[in-house]
């Protein structure tokens, strides 16, 4: 086989369509996955490497089997179920019958009892809740935080981390959200709709939260308003803020290595312990769709593509 099916970019910032791509070949330091479910993320068709040739696949996340392993690689072998983040391949993206993935590239194994799609919905997501968690200073149990998005891929795994951890958890999510994100552990929900929000959450925590996590864009703002003084606010969708009565506004650390931790939280999904959310899971073929959902920033959890 020589040719596989893609979905890409044929240009830049084109519409992603359907095309036939050559299966790249692998360097030594590199493995080609047979993909079997795709996790969809509203990044994937604008987060490319430079220098990169047309038709070019889209995507960073995915899970499958291991076909082929390059000489240099340690640590996989030929049949391994894995789950995988392949940002900045120029070879392409995860939304293809095959891709090229780093050996070094954040990557693990799955359980026996997740299945495929349940194992591509979770790196990106649950590698970004555990750097936000991680990158907040010591908090002792008792301590509250916000998470604006609550209801989202992400936010669903920052409130379950957030309620592991003994903090109080308030999230923000659309009224039709609020029973889901009580049940993943949240004491106070909020809806993002409402215009007394942030004196809703005040209310909840008079001297202010320890700590935010501004999960949806243009949400850091005025998720400091509900952080207390020389609290700490995450902005994890990039949003440029200043900072206002002491309070740290940060990005979670991208470059942290959390494939230990990452392993964890899959097992602890596998054995029912952490809830994972898919709205939705779409045929490859429908691949165009899965991502116009995706953007509208209103899936609850996480999207899928099953090959």
């Amino acid at each position: 086989m020589t040719t596989m099916k893609t979905f890409a970019l044929r240009a830049p910032h084109g519409p992603v369509e359907a095309a036939l791509t050559q299966v790249p070949l692998i360097d030594p330091d590199e493995m080609l996955v047979r993909v079997r479910a795709v996790g969809v993320g509203i990044h994937d068709s604008y987060f490319l490497p430079a220098g990169i040739s047309y038709p070019f696949p889209i995507g960073i996340e995915a899970s499958g089997v291991v076909e082929q392993v390059g000489s240099a690689v340690a640590g996989h072998q030929q049949g391994d179920r894995i789950a995988f983040v392949s940002a900045g391949q120029k070879k392409g993206g995860t939304w293809a019958e095959y891709v090229v993935v780093r050996g070094d590239s954040m990557i693990v194994s799955i359980p026996a009892e997740m299945s495929f799609e349940q194992a591509a919905a979770v790196p990106v997501a649950g590698g970004t809740a555990l750097r936000s968690i991680a990158a907040l200073p010591p908090l002792p149990e008792g301590s509250s935080v916000f998470v604006a998005g609550a209801s989202g891929a992400i936010g669903t795994f920052v409130v379950q981390l957030a309620r592991a951890r003994g903090w109080l958890v308030a999230g923000s999510a659309s009224a039709a959200n609020h029973d889901y994100v009580h049940a993943l552990g949240a004491t106070k929900t909020v809806d993002y709709h409402d215009a007394t929000w942030v004196e809703e959450v005040r209310a909840w925590a008079p001297h202010g939260v320890d700590a935010a996590f501004a999960v949806q864009p243009n949400t850091t703002s005025q998720s400091l308003e509900v952080v207390k003084d020389g609290g700490t606010a995450l902005t994890i969708s990039g949003d440029q803020v200043e900072s206002t009565r002491g309070i740290r506004v940060d990005l979670p650390p991208h470059d942290m290595d959390v494939r230990d931790e990452l392993a964890v939280l899959m097992q602890q999904i596998a054995a029912g312990e952490v809830h994972l959310e898919i709205e939705a899971v779409y045929p490859f073929d429908a691949a165009v769709e899965a991502l116009a959902k995706v953007q509208t920033r209103h899936a609850r959890g996480k999207v899928v593509l099953s090959l």
